[in-house]
């Protein structure tokens, strides 16, 4: 099976880490977060790797070369300026029929084999990865309405399904995207359910973190320490 990873990305939001080092190759205790994605993609049967590079794309080559120390076949689609989310599917050698897109920097137990199979079982051009993500307010929430209270809500809870950055997709929906120009997802997502294309969202138990500010690098490495078998199945 084959998947196309994100990795091109500048990483602002964590730096100084990212200053000399692409996000996906800042390690988590002491495992670049890519390669973590990289063992549990092998481990799920995905085996044909594709890493959509642009920011110090030559560290990524150099640390994963053709892919042989993980058992894995891995290319490069190098992006002379940067493409987005979406626009990378444009001009990626993607050759199956179906395949996984996710970015780089995600630590989950997600089940990549049985989303995939979710997908093909349901014949969406698009399946979506789903995560219930609970949002805590540390406020008092006031309902209002005419200038009166009408309720007071002390930190409230909420909770929304969000997109984890993981996706399955058919070939077809290729042909939506522009080539070569930048597209971000949910865009392309909003241009495919316009079309009229089959957008399906995969719910299941597991654990999920974006790794997108400082905070949340210093949760997946405290995560990752205590639950490595999770993470990293035999």
């Amino acid at each position: 099976m084959q998947a196309l990873i994100l990795a091109g990305g500048k990483g602002t939001r964590l730096r100084p880490f990212t200053t000399n080092i692409p996000k996906p190759l800042v390690p988590i205790d002491d495992m670049p977060i890519l390669e973590i994605v990289l063992r549990q993609l092998k481990h799920h049967g995905f085996n044909e790797i594709t890493l959509a590079i642009n920011h110090l794309a030559d560290l990524f080559v150099a640390f994963f070369k053709d892919g042989k120390k993980l058992d894995l076949n891995i290319n490069y689609s190098i992006e002379d300026h940067q493409l987005g989310t979406a626009g990378p599917l444009s001009i990626a050698n993607l050759t199956s029929e179906n395949f996984l897109l996710m970015n780089g920097d995600i630590l989950t137990t997600l089940n990549y084999k049985d989303l995939y199979s979710y997908h093909i079982e349901n014949r969406n051009d698009v399946t979506i990865a789903v995560h219930k993500k609970e949002i805590k307010i540390d406020l008092g929430v006031l309902k209002i309405e005419g200038g009166r209270l009408t309720d007071y809500i002390e930190k409230p809870q909420y909770f929304f399904d969000v997109s984890m950055g993981i996706y399955v997709m058919h070939r077809r929906i290729i042909e939506s995207i522009p080539h070569n120009q930048r597209m971000e997802m949910p865009e392309l997502i909003l241009k495919l359910k316009k079309e009229g294309r089959q957008i399906g969202c995969y719910y299941n138990d597991h654990y999920w973190l974006d790794i997108g500010r400082m905070e949340d690098y210093e949760i997946a490495n405290n995560i990752f320490q205590g639950k490595r078998e999770e993470f990293l199945p035999r």
